[in-house]
């Protein structure tokens, strides 16, 4: 076992007195990885950032963090591990060169050739709910402590893998600021980093050596679904077009309701259809989307311009129902946005905010074409037949699923091109690309971890140790784990078919 390089594992933006999914999915693979015999060491949170993501959203953003019940949590976890505990130590030349910064001027700080100001862009952005930051003192002040926090984890990370060269670093997500910060560190070292999120199924995970808010799922031409992986499919989207789906622990359909006789009398009154379907703007993954537009906001500025020249369309925005979870309330809205535009006012445009759950499938079916920026619902639009247009680089993209121009020009003259045309074609094999992809995300990359973990029942998103012997871990009597460790050894895909 010497003779084997370590693997690290860092995970400080998952939970502070639970065991949070992700938490689990690192906590049960290092257990796995150590019994292959495969040296794990954890690099744990002592009280080492002077705030952090999930303290910050627990009361006032500026409060300090709760860390001494994270620290005895971590102590619960690697009773019997190899760790590797930092503390906090700012760094007092970068505070007084951060000191009275904008934040505009925040977001380019680079100090020691580190680009933190760019690492921490997307955490300040989650925890304060909003794409578009406000340079108020608030939010200079939060920018400024998670840069020197993160500093302060570079300072220690770069430390550890320059003493124990790990063959491989796996870190929470990539985009939430200390772990964006090590594995930044690790790829300039040339050392693989694997990253994780949940998966698309219950109690999954996602593993990758990409970003994994990006969902880098590569699928081969050759991949072709058989009679019963068609099956399994249909299986899955009959719950899931019930509203039946949940994920993270989280189910956004607690009910899904048929369209109202209010909203289809006022239908009737124009020829067409067209929903516009959102996202959630602070969403980490919605950096990766931005390739068209600047933002989401900026996209629907765009189509709020079309919107007059086409009086006889209905046009339906949809806010994404993540927008008004309780504790994760969005500061930035789709229905701010509505409101500022004075949009509630135009005679065809309809706004279903996050609260109400009408069927959105029912919507579509009845759509001459659906616009998304990059949500999911752009699949099952496909799947039932009507035509898509994409906004934003999305997962599934990567496949001629829906239509995705390639500029800004070329998007708006699509979509004009559609609300003028007679009939919108919808190509064989984006319906196809979509039932591969579909296939691939559930249950080819999704790894279970129902095996180890089942909700807890008390908090949406944390979970408990279900009863395991240590031998259900080894590779060997796990496919799971068997593909984790193998995955982590071989640097290969973290891919299984259920």
């Amino acid at each position: 076992m010497n003779d084997i390089a370590p693997v690290i594992i860092f995970n400080a933006s998952t939970r502070l007195a639970g065991l949070s999914l992700n938490a689990g999915f690192s906590l049960i693979s290092g257990w796995s990885l150590r019994l292959a015999g495969v040296p794990v060491i954890n690099f744990v949170c002592q009280a080492g950032m002077s705030h952090c993501m999930l303290g910050s959203v627990l009361g006032k953003p500026n409060d300090p963090p709760p860390c001494s019940t994270c620290v005895q949590q971590s102590q619960n976890l690697f009773p019997h591990s190899e760790t590797r505990w930092f503390n906090y130590s700012p760094n007092a030349e970068l505070a007084a060169k951060i000191d009275t910064l904008t934040v505009d001027a925040l977001s380019n700080v680079v100090f020691q050739d580190i680009p933190f100001g760019e690492l921490v862009l997307p955490a300040i952005r989650w925890v304060l709910r909003r794409y578009q930051l406000q340079d108020d003192d608030q939010t200079r002040y939060l920018y400024r402590q998670y840069i020197l926090s993160a500093e302060n984890v570079a300072r220690h990370f770069l430390k550890l893998i320059s003493e124990k060269v790990p063959q491989s670093v796996i870190v929470f997500n990539g985009m939430s600021f200390p772990e964006a910060t090590a594995r930044w560190l690790a790829l300039q070292k040339n050392i693989p980093v694997i990253t994780h999120e949940v998966g698309l199924m219950p109690l999954s995970a996602y593993f990758t050596f990409g970003h994994a808010t990006e969902y880098p799922i590569d699928i081969p031409d050759s991949f072709k679904l058989s009679e019963e992986q068609n099956r399994k499919l249909d299986q899955y989207l009959t719950q899931r077009f019930q509203g039946d789906f949940q994920m993270a622990g989280v189910r956004f359909w607690p009910s899904m309701q048929p369209l109202g006789q209010d909203f289809l009398d006022h239908a009737a009154k124009f020829e067409q259809i067209v929903p516009i379907f959102t996202n959630v703007i602070f969403d980490t993954s919605q950096s990766h989307a931005n390739v068209l537009f600047e933002n989401m906001f900026t996209w629907l500025d765009e189509i709020s311009n079309l919107i007059p020249a086409h009086p006889k369309t209905l046009f339906v925005i949809r806010a994404h129902p993540d927008e008004m979870r309780p504790g994760k309330a969005s500061r930035e809205s789709v229905a701010g946005w509505v409101k500022n535009k004075g949009l509630n006012s135009w005679p065809n445009v309809y706004f279903v905010d996050a609260d109400q759950h009408i069927n959105s499938y029912q919507l579509i079916q009845r759509s001459k074409f659906v616009l998304i920026y990059n949500s999911t619902i752009g699949m099952e639009a496909t799947l039932l037949g009507t035509a898509v247009i994409c906004a934003g680089r999305s997962r599934f993209t990567r496949l001629p699923t829906v239509y995705f121009p390639q500029s800004k020009p070329a998007y708006l003259e699509l979509v004009n091109s559609f609300l003028n045309a007679r009939e919108i074609p919808l190509p064989d094999e984006f319906k196809e690309n979509v039932r591969r992809f579909l296939y691939t995300q559930l249950f080819r990359v999704s790894l279970p971890f129902d095996r180890f973990l089942d909700e807890d029942n008390v908090w949406d998103g944390y979970v408990r140790l279900t009863d395991f012997s240590w031998q259900a871990l080894l590779p060997q009597n796990s496919q799971t784990m068997k593909t984790v460790v193998e995955a982590v050894l071989n640097k290969q895909t973290f891919e299984i078919d259920l």
